[in-house]
């Protein structure tokens, strides 16, 4: 009988612990782990960083040139079942337990709502004022000129390695409710 009880209180301390960690990880910061080169120099594939999720869980607007994480799915509605369930993937993809989704990414804010973006030139332009971006790998290629007006509740985000970066150039503006946290930590 005794044995029965002990390992019942471990099993009872196991899941408050694993709850507690869900939803630290979910609301509170989390780890992450960085997968492909979009933001060279400044993060590497492979590098760690911890993400912190304040300002997702209170639905805060991020500053300029924070980098932070985003879901990618921008036509889709988030819900509360997605923000548990993707630090749980991110979790065991830091743990090298399964891959990180490639839905999560990880940018650098460039525009926020009612900026006017452009991008021209090889060159990125925030409300007519070039924008001195010391963090990007190297120059921009020139593409077809773009010009977008950020919608209310979204953010325009760029990748620091811009000739090879998947971002706000392609999936349009970020809804505030995509962007999951802002990294505060690089390991």
């Amino acid at each position: 009988m005794k044995l029965i009880k002990e390992i019942a209180d471990w099993a009872y301390s196991l899941a408050v612990a694993l709850a507690l960690a869900i939803v630290i990880n979910a609301f509170v910061f989390q780890p992450t782990r960085v997968v492909g080169s979009s933001m060279e120099p400044n993060l590497h594939n492979n590098d760690y960083v911890i993400v912190s999720k304040l300002n997702h869980t209170f639905a805060g607007t991020p500053d300029y040139n924070n980098v932070v994480i985003i879901d990618s799915r921008v036509f889709r509605d988030r819900s509360i079942k997605d923000d548990i369930a993707d630090p749980v993937s991110t979790y065991l993809s830091v743990l090298k337990l399964a891959e990180v989704d490639n839905h999560i990414w990880i940018k650098r804010v460039i525009g926020k709502p009612g900026d006017t973006i452009e991008i021209k030139e090889g060159k990125v332009y925030r409300n007519d004022t070039l924008l001195e971006e010391p963090y990007i790998k190297e120059a921009m290629r020139p593409t077809t000129p773009k010009k977008v007006v950020v919608p209310p509740n979204q953010v325009y985000v760029m990748g620091d390695n811009r000739n090879n970066s998947s971002d706000s150039r392609y999936i349009g503006p970020v809804p505030v409710s995509h962007v999951l946290g802002k990294v505060v930590v690089t390991l």
